[in-house]
């Protein structure tokens, strides 16, 4: 399940967006400016989101129980998931809220040389946020391209920092730029139109976030070289004919789940079969700790193809 280091990366985004979201509502009340409230709104939605994610991630650690036997990490994805219909209820819905209200009625942006300094600020605290998010992901994610680790990862806290802080940027952008085609041109509908297109970004980045909690919460399997691994491990024991079958479902982003089904060689009796299994469990548990859980099925003959 999320570790410290991705604990580290969710309080590293909030205190960043606490700090943001205080800012930039300052300077809307000073500017008036339509795509700087929607950036505020963003941000105060970013933070009420991380501390979603730290109540999940917290949640998720509890020790299993007669009630839920494999423990209770999918509480972490089904906060993920929390997480992702208020970007689009919330964020992406009140920035076009709010844009189309500017568009119709316009208002002129005032000292603009605030709004500038304070989005500066921003960018900066939501690059460095950023940048501790990615380090822990690409750590995570040795060996793999950057889009092919976020189509695989199974870390949902840590993956919804990226793609909130990179729709934080992409915000940060649309409202520079929004306010500064509004003081040159001297239409305000550009600052409201900077408003509807933060608020596209952020229903995009919401749709995707909605699909990956979606797969989580209903059980994805782990990354192929962990199967094969787990398989090749089970093989190698002694009386272990072939294996059938390597099953496995992450609870959470450390916690995998597996089920081998094994086939065992002809003479070998129950007492040495139980033996084996008892070995196999004891090795893929020892060898690859983010298996929680490993049960090892004797194949029935009959089942056998």
């Amino acid at each position: 399940m999320a570790g410290h280091g991705g604990t580290r990366v969710i309080l590293t985004a909030l205190a960043a967006n606490v700090g943001i979201a205080i800012a930039k509502f300052v300077a809307a009340g000073i500017t008036g400016s339509s795509a700087m409230i929607t950036e505020g709104v963003h941000s105060l939605v970013d933070s009420t989101n991380h501390v979603l994610l730290l109540y999940g991630t917290k949640r998720s650690t509890r020790p299993a129980d007669a009630m839920h036997p494999l423990g209770y990490g999918r509480e972490l994805y089904f906060w993920s998931f929390v997480v992702a219909i208020l970007v689009f209820a919330l964020g992406a819905g009140v920035s076009l809220y709010e844009g189309v209200l500017h568009i119709l009625e316009p208002e002129p942006t005032k000292d603009v040389t605030v709004a500038f300094i304070v989005l500066g600020v921003a960018a900066a605290l939501e690059s460095w946020s950023t940048w501790e998010a990615l380090k822990e992901f690409s750590k995570a994610n040795q060996g793999k391209g950057l889009f092919r680790a976020l189509r695989d990862t199974k870390d949902a806290p840590t993956l919804i920092v990226l793609l909130e802080n990179a729709g934080a940027l992409a915000g940060l952008a649309l409202a520079a730029g929004g306010i500064a085609l509004s003081m040159t041109t001297g239409n305000p509908v550009w600052d409201g139109m900077a408003s509807v297109m933060i608020g596209l970004v952020l229903g995009a980045i919401a749709i995707m976030l909605v699909i990956e909690a979606k797969g989580l919460l209903i059980g994805e399997s782990a990354d192929p070289a962990l199967i094969e691994a787990i398989r090749s491990c089970a093989v190698g024991h002694a009386g272990v004919a072939s294996v059938h079958e390597v099953l496995t479902v992450h609870q959470a982003p450390s916690m995998v789940v597996s089920v081998i089904s094994a086939d065992f060689e002809d003479g070998f009796t129950a007492r040495e079969v139980e033996q084996t299994v008892r070995d196999i469990e004891a090795a893929v548990a020892r060898e690859f700790p983010v298996v929680t859980r490993v049960y090892v099925r004797p194949l029935d003959p009959r089942d056998a193809v």
